[in-house]
């Protein structure tokens, strides 16, 4: 020693999203932290799956120390499911699609003028009676276009055709919406912080709006884009009749689009507040604190691509990693793009589990194994 410096040893964190289709984030960082370790034993390595308020944030809330609640709710479709909710110390994480997802579809069934998020509301409910002073609502993958109208009558709305009966379920329902009565919400969210938490910033209705962006991903036609924006547009009338301009404002509102619009009835409804979802859940897991005891970061995502640079979870890890000058890694499943985008990200190096086994289907099939061999390539990389 020259200067009395001490050197730092290394201490990974495993900071990465789900491979969707193969892994779990929680699967990720063990099988990465296995390839790093059979490199350098003994290696020190903290891991904190991360999500961006998609599908997967209950289980990020939970493997970072919240409890896993279930709760029985209503399915996109009006099937009975179990959901699931993550608490701690009276902060509730919930995700839409848990009660409201594409994964709760039957294979190969679509249901985009139908589908309901009534069950989200439910699933914000049930945070309520637990005792829920903040609830993060994560919202992404759902299998709905409904504005969010189906979770707000959950929770104690009405939304009537012309003889004054309730409108069908789902976007498609909101076409005979006459008269939208919101004075019946449930009165506690007057008392509670509620964070709608995506990684959209989509308005609700337009070229960019939930229909016409998410409408295709749910099974929706053309045809049912356009009846869709239609309806949509139409709600966000009736509910600026119910409750003034801010319902015409927040329409236009980032975040509105999300999730086929709830987004949209959380704002114009119950009074949510719109956060990046990766920024909120880094907050909420915990990551400010981790980053801290780190010399590496490893973060990644099934595919990384332009998507993943418009607030994925990648990208939310490298930027506040770069702000306290901690080298970044990140594996995925593919790699689209170049080294000049990944280092403006903030990212040194990707390592691709398609340079490791190029065809596409035995990649997903042995994504585990691969991503231990590219962890390994890792640690000979930057570890020794």
């Amino acid at each position: 020693m020259t200067d009395g410096a001490v050197i730092q040893p290394a201490r990974v964190l495993v900071a990465a999203d789900k491979f969707k289709g193969s892994l779990t984030a929680v699967q990720v960082a063990e099988r990465v932290t296995a390839g790093l370790q059979r490199v350098v034993p003994g290696l020190a390595v903290e891991t904190l799956p991360v999500a961006d308020g998609g599908d997967g944030t209950v289980a990020a809330a939970v493997a970072a120390g919240f409890e896993r609640r279930e709760v029985r709710v209503t399915g996109p479709l009006g099937e009975p499911l179990t959901a699931a909710y993550a608490l701690r110390d009276g902060t509730a994480v919930v995700e839409m699609a848990e009660a409201s997802g594409l994964q709760h579809l039957p294979a190969g069934v679509f249901a985009p003028l139908t589908s309901t998020t009534y069950g989200s509301g439910e699933l914000l409910r049930a945070a309520l009676d637990a005792g829920a002073r903040t609830i993060v609502f994560g919202v992404g993958g759902s299998a709905t276009t409904d504005g969010g109208a189906g979770m707000l009558a959950a929770l104690g709305a009405r939304f009537l055709d012309a003889d004054g009966k309730p409108v069908g379920p789902g976007g498609g329902g909101l076409r005979d919406l006459a008269s939208a009565d919101l004075s019946g919400l449930d009165a506690r969210f007057k008392d509670v912080e509620l964070v709608l938490a995506s990684d959209v910033d989509n308005p609700l209705t337009g070229p960019k709006g939930a229909p016409a962006v998410y409408g295709p991903q749910k099974g929706a036609t053309p045809e049912d884009v356009a009846t869709l924006d239609a309806a949509l547009a139409h709600y966000a009338s009736v509910l600026e009749t119910a409750v003034g301009p801010k319902a015409a404002e927040y329409a236009l509102s980032p975040g509105a689009g999300a999730a086929g619009g709830i987004g949209y009835g959380a704002l114009v409804g119950l009074d949510a507040g719109f956060r990046a979802g990766i920024e909120v859940m880094l907050d909420v897991l915990g990551f400010a604190p981790a980053l801290s005891r780190a010399t590496l970061v490893i973060t990644g995502e099934g595919s990384l691509d332009e998507q993943t640079l418009h607030g994925k979870a990648p990208a939310g890890v490298a930027a506040a990693a770069r702000a306290q000058n901690i080298e970044v890694v990140a594996v995925c499943g593919r790699l689209l793009l170049p080294p000049e985008a990944l280092g403006r990200a903030g990212i040194r190096r990707a390592y691709a589990l398609t340079e490791l086994e190029p065809d596409p289907e035995r990649c997903m099939a042995e994504a585990g194994p691969l991503l231990e061999r590219a962890a390994e390539n890792i640690a000979r990389d930057f570890l020794r």
